[in-house]
């Protein structure tokens, strides 16, 4: 069985039921199971068949969801695209993995257009008016010719989804999940989200990341829900879809929650459909997780990455007051483990890399032998993730092993000083990193972005460690701008964050030491676009 055959199910049970609202049109389950047979018979016929790939750029709509299920259809492998990249960092994805075709909205054809010429044969399909040597949606429909060929070698171990890493820190990777894999995922979101045919799903996450794509979203399809589909985030339209369309479940990070707090529409927001509200990505702030438990919804976290499709760990409604900031217990499909760099296994209460194991977990990366065997270990997949389990064995992330500082021989997690800092009331966002230094090794330095209009200043930040944690742990240094470079799902990029805070030592603008005369005016916010 190939995951298409879940929209073909519900198509034959309720035809007649919305699989999809989007903006302007809804799309019934049988519509959807027409476009997804359609579409894999063009796919086919212009020579896109198992162990092929399809490419889509473009904001979030039906037709991209229907190419992931017409590439399971096929044994082919559907690759979404960051909309977010420019033309270069496209051709560099498209390049280590070429698609038979690939499917491009209007604002991204120009960038598109610039290097066609490099891939011969792939078929550019554009949506609305073909640029010169492009084919329009509707003629690439036309090439359908009966039912999509079905290759019986496709099934549950072929690769389906090709998800590209930001490239933070080197060369993107493709995260290669099976069909599989999506399944298993599906399996965990139904028992985290207490999912049934009656719930009405609001996704505003991109679906070019599994995020958005697979903690509810294709969960939801496959058990038969109405998944109302928003081409990319709006405050005003999330609140008008959660209140008019009686949402009962929505994924929403932080960043979106900050921004729908902001809005005068959530005090007197009407959330009495929601029956939780995920999150997960980044760090949680406690006044984030009040402000919704105060509308009386529950906020219920997940964690998980690219590699785990990604669902690993997750809190439940029930126990998301009791155990308010943590992660949550191992996905009922899902072995977790919190090992030393040994991997022995460390005790309740002891910080040790989060390891996963489970059928959610990827193959590996895309033509990275080496980059994937440093990571899948004996079957487990090394997150790179600090965490702890408590005395109940609920899971907290401490942060990245990368990340964490080393001073005086002390080790010190990001994330501990960040939740200091994210709970100030004059702090939009910040980020910790360490700096290297002659004599503790590495020294902690705080990069903080004030809120509009607030006179913030260094010794103000400073004092909000005080009493809190250990002073071996405190900043040593601030650094304030602007904002913080973010992927598409608001995780700070660490390697932008050090970089900015090199360039502002070599060049000493903006860096506030400790241990000298602070200056008490407003900073000067970046001018740079992160």
């Amino acid at each position: 069985m190939d995951v298409s055959e879940w929209i073909d199910r519900h198509a034959g049970l309720t035809p007649d039921k919305t699989a999809i609202r989007f903006p302007g049109r809804d799309v019934s389950y049988a519509a959807l199971a027409a476009l997804v047979e359609r579409l894999a018979s063009a796919l086919a016929a212009s020579g896109v068949q198992r162990g092929g790939c399809a490419a889509y750029l473009g904001f979030n709509s039906p037709e991209m969801l229907a190419l992931l299920f017409a590439c399971a259809r096929l044994g082919a492998l559907f690759m979404p695209l960051n909309w977010r990249l420019a033309g270069p960092e496209h051709r560099q994805m498209l390049e280590d993995c070429p698609p038979g075709a690939i499917f491009v909205e209007p604002q991204f054809a120009e960038q598109t257009a610039a290097f066609r010429t490099a891939f011969a044969s792939t078929a550019f399909v554009a949506f609305g008016q073909a640029p010169q040597g492009w084919v329009s949606w509707e003629n690439f429909l036309s090439r359908a010719n009966g039912p999509a060929p079905r290759d019986p070698r496709a099934g549950p171990d072929s690769p389906l989804l090709i998800c590209y890493t930001s490239g933070s820190t080197g060369k993107p990777k493709g995260v290669l999940l099976t069909q599989d894999a999506l399944a298993w995922n599906a399996a965990n979101s139904a028992d985290m989200h207490d999912l049934t045919p009656d719930d009405r799903i609001l996704t505003t996450l991109p679906l070019f990341h599994v995020g958005g794509l697979n903690n509810q979203t294709t969960p939801a399809l496959r058990a038969g829900c109405t998944v109302v589909l928003h081409p990319k985030f709006d405050v005003d339209a999330a609140f008008d879809a959660i209140e008019r369309e009686r949402i009962t479940l929505t994924v929403l990070v932080p960043a979106q929650l900050d921004m729908m707090l902001a809005s005068p529409r959530w005090p007197g927001a009407d959330f009495f459909s929601l029956r939780m509200i995920t999150t997960g990505s980044t760090i949680v702030p406690e006044r984030l997780i009040n402000a919704v438990h105060a509308k009386g919804v529950p906020l219920v976290q997940v964690y998980g990455s690219t590699e785990t499709c990604p669902i690993a760990v997750y809190l439940k409604a029930e126990d998301a007051r009791r155990k308010a900031g943590s992660t949550g217990k191992a996905a009922v499909h899902c072995s977790v483990r919190i090992v030393d760099d040994a991997g022995k296994e460390m005790p309740r209460g002891a910080i040790g890399e989060i390891v996963v194991h489970g059928p959610n977990v990827m193959t590996g990366y895309w033509k990275t032998p080496e980059a994937t065997d440093a990571v899948l270990r004996d079957g487990w997949f090394h997150t790179g993730d600090m965490g702890h389990w408590d005395e109940d064995g609920y899971l907290y992330v401490d942060g990245r092993r990368k990340e964490m500082i080393i001073s005086g021989g002390e080790n010190i997690y990001p994330a501990e000083i960040e939740n200091v800092l994210i709970e100030c009331p004059d702090i939009a966002e910040a980020s910790v990193i360490g700096r290297p230094d002659n004599r503790w090794g590495e020294v902690v330095v705080a990069v903080v972005a004030p809120k509009s209009g607030r006179n913030l200043t260094a010794e103000a930040v400073l004092k909000l460690f005080e009493g809190r944690i250990a002073r071996y742990k405190h900043p040593k240094e601030v650094v304030f701008v602007g904002q913080l470079p973010k992927t598409a799902l608001g995780k700070v990029r660490k390697e932008e964050v050090r970089q900015l805070v090199a360039d502002k030592a070599v060049s000493g603008f903006g860096l506030k030491s400790a241990h000298a005369q602070l200056e008490t005016r407003n900073p000067k916010p970046e001018t740079r676009l992160l």
